[in-house]
């Protein structure tokens, strides 16, 4: 079974009640149920539902441009006016985007629920062109602030939820962080953050880890940017940025230094949720694995959660990161999958009881 860390006993009633896979043992597929395995095969096994985007530029205050993908979920049988039908922001991973399997199947629950959803494309990743030499950082909310607000323009009537994965999880963790209750997201929910930046970098570069993970996700990082090094190279040593082999060595070469950190220790402390779990003001569930190699077990803010009646830890000891594959062939639904879907509709169609049970 998960650990389930909640102060709130009301928040744990509603949980038990409305979102009970968060009780449930968890059973992850036997033939891969070691972390790095499950990390590495997710994307390989896991089917990718078809989804019709609508897709959005629209315009920072800085000059640049944030693409966002609509799924409007028209045909909504639960929730034909457009105005009041839920919708629910997603945020992918460090180089994720809008087509990304644990994405697709958000959508996909999402479908199912009548919701709407929108996802958040950092900036210059998703085919857009960069019109600033300014990409994104799991630290500066500004980009998620804009799409926040915009997205509640658009439907103010609308119930508002957040869902981030991994470190689109860290980012909607710092934003929590400092708005507190001054968000029109009535809840969030959070999948495979790394809580700790030092120690999740720490881990990726132990040897085996750096081998599987740490040099593949520092080409992926160079890859992203390589399309815009015209732009880049106005502010960057681009040959320098390039020769990075970890993802410290990236950050230190490139993103600190975008984002105006006086060293990456700096950027890598503002980086850390852990240290803004006190003021989140809003329900947010949180789902990690505590064999997670890009966020381990002993750096999980148990102590601080306990401190925050609005935060909810959900704590497995298999699941690796985005990975939570259960079923002897787990093409289709995994358990990260189950526990989007339930705390969506629970807090969508049943969020006002938290504080009346």
């Amino acid at each position: 079974k998960p650990q389930l860390v909640a102060s709130n006993d009301r928040f744990c009633r509603f949980l038990e009640e409305y979102c009970p896979v968060v009780t449930e043992t968890y059973y992850p597929t036997i033939w891969c149920w070691e972390g790095r395995v499950q990390t590495l095969l997710r994307p390989f096994i896991t089917s990718r539902p078809q989804v019709q985007y609508r897709n959005e530029l629209i315009k920072t205050t800085d000059g640049g441009q944030i693409s966002l993908d609509w799924f409007d979920n028209n045909d909504s049988l639960y929730y034909p006016d457009a105005s009041t039908r839920p919708t629910v922001l997603l945020l992918p991973g460090l180089t994720g985007t809008s087509k990304e399997s644990y994405i697709l199947h958000m959508i996909h629950q999402s479908e199912t629920l009548g919701y709407r959803c929108v996802v958040f494309n950092n900036r210059g990743i998703a085919g857009e062109d960069l019109l600033t030499p300014r990409t994104y950082c799991a630290a500066n909310t500004e980009d998620l602030e804009a799409v926040i607000h915009h997205v509640h323009s658009l439907h103010p009537s609308a119930p508002f939820m957040a869902a981030g994965v991994s470190m689109g999880g860290m980012l909607l963790l710092n934003y929590l962080g400092k708005t507190g209750r001054d968000t029109p997201l009535m809840a969030a929910a959070i999948f495979s953050a790394g809580w700790n930046v030092f120690e999740s970098v720490e881990s990726l570069e132990k040897p085996l880890n750096w081998l599987l993970f740490n040099y593949y996700l520092t080409t992926c990082l160079q890859s992203s940017i390589s399309r815009h090094r015209q732009m880049l190279e106005k502010l960057f040593d681009m040959d320098l940025v390039m020769k990075a082999r970890t993802v410290r060595e990236f950050d230190k070469q490139f993103t600190s230094v975008m984002f105006g950190y006086r060293t990456i220790d700096d950027y890598y402390e503002d980086a850390s949720p852990c240290r803004k779990l006190k003021s989140v003001g809003i329900p947010v569930l949180c789902l990690n694995s505590v064999d997670d190699v890009f966020s381990p077990g002993h750096a999980i803010p148990v102590e601080t959660a306990k401190q925050n009646a609005n935060v909810a830890l959900v704590l497995t000891s298999c699941g690796g990161h985005i990975g939570f594959l259960e079923g002897i062939w787990p093409r289709k639904c995994t358990y990260m999958d189950r526990v989007f879907k339930q705390f969506v509709q629970a807090m969508f169609e049943h969020g006002n009881k938290i504080f009346s049970m």
